[in-house]
């Protein structure tokens, strides 16, 4: 075993544990193949011992990037269903991404335990880690940009996504459906870990298009190949500094206050490690409602805090009670985003505190109330002081 892990390169890509037998019992991605692979011998834990005892060699997969790693993983792990990697983790909770029945069809993501509600459906994974696979998935919507609106949305205008290159503007009938498809094969082809038959495909297609003296077109697929080349430059964070990284939970808090829907303002708490951090907190004037309604302003708030690239949430609490709860869940679902969403209800008085959705184990509810009350008086302070502008003017 020594002598193998000397031969691991310090590159990107899988690595495979085997029993005496040959059997594959654990895969794993790396960004560094040989600094992660030594990293199990000197692992403390009980869990991991034990594999590495039952191990008698280690293969390995060297990819270009590290998000090609973890789509190797996760189609590795598909195929051979390592003991260790199920045993690990339920595979029920493993996410998986899925592509929607609509005209124009949006990836979201699926928890393994949901996926028996979707038969005849093509899934691609699992995938170990949702924070990776978030990102995995930013990366490549800029490369072949997609929706994420439902089949009923109505626009009057180009939506931020089109504007900030993320949506091919199917929102104002910008791409045809024959071309918005040749995105969704390439990101269907590209989860399946085949980067090479892309770029063939792509730098076919320029020609002809330059051919044809569709110079517009041909400068677009110039474009995404580009991005394609250059993938490994602007690709995940590295996976073995992201592992050793201490663990920062990190959850966020929103309210909404107006008058009326005057002075309409909505607010983001963040607490990390159960902690206020008050650098994170953010404030929304909300631009699109103009009546009294709380939960479309809400959606307008979440759907423009995810438009940035801030750091992903592990828990996402409400001020409010199931009506809030349920349309952050839709549209974080409409987004493609999985993370937890609970909400408290407050009463009238302030008083009450009832709690919707379930509340994490390690969760102490008195500093849940704490972010709750901190999300509303940022709500509340900012609601102000745009009256107060208003008067000294």
């Amino acid at each position: 075993m020594e002598e193998i892990k000397k031969n691991i390169p310090q590159t990107p890509g899988v690595y495979i544990f085997k029993n005496r037998k040959g059997k594959k019992i654990y895969i794993g991605k790396a960004g560094n193949l040989n600094r992660r692979v030594k990293s199990y011998f000197s692992n403390p834990e009980a869990k991991v011992k034990k594999m590495v005892s039952e191990a008698c060699s280690v293969d390995f997969i060297k990819t270009d990037t590290v998000l090609e790693a973890l789509i190797l993983e996760a189609n590795l792990i598909k195929k051979h269903r390592p003991f260790y990697n199920v045993k690990e983790k339920d595979d029920r909770s493993f996410l998986y991404v899925v592509f929607s029945d609509d005209y124009f069809p949006r990836p979201f993501f699926l928890r393994g335990k949901e996926i028996g509600k979707f038969k005849n459906k093509e899934f691609f994974g699992p995938f170990t880690s949702s924070k990776m696979l978030i990102e995995a998935m930013r990366v490549i919507r800029k490369i072949f940009p997609y929706s994420t609106h439902g089949p009923n949305k109505k626009f009057s205008r180009p939506c931020l996504d089109y504007q900030i290159g993320l949506c091919p503007g199917v929102c104002i009938n910008k791409i045809s459906r024959k071309d918005y498809l040749k995105n969704i094969k390439s990101i269907k082809d590209f989860l399946k870990g085949k980067k090479k038959k892309i770029i063939n495909d792509l730098e076919r297609e320029m020609k002809e298009r330059a051919k044809k003296m569709e110079f517009e077109k041909a400068e677009r697929i110039r474009r995404k190949l580009n991005f394609l080349y250059r993938i490994r430059d602007i690709a995940l964070v590295d996976f073995d500094s992201y592992l050793k990284k201490e663990k920062k939970e990190r959850w966020e808090g929103y309210d909404i206050s107006n008058i009326s829907g005057v002075f309409a303002v909505g607010s983001m708490a963040v607490f990390i490690n159960q902690e206020p951090e008050k650098k994170e907190y953010k404030r929304f004037k909300i631009r699109t409602i103009k009546k009294a309604n709380d939960t479309a302003m809400l959606k307008e708030v979440i759907e423009r805090r995810f438009k940035n690239n801030w750091t992903f949430p592990d828990l996402i609490l409400i001020d409010g009670g199931k009506g809030q709860k349920n349309i952050v869940e839709k549209t974080l679902n409409d987004l493609g985003i999985t993370i937890p969403v609970i909400s408290i209800a407050k009463g009238k008085e302030r008083k009450k505190n009832e709690f919707f959705g379930k509340v994490p184990e390690n969760a102490d509810k008195k500093k849940l109330i704490y972010l709750r009350d901190e999300a509303h008086r940022f709500a509340i302070n900012y609601h102000r002081k745009l009256r107060e502008d208003l008067k000294n003017k």
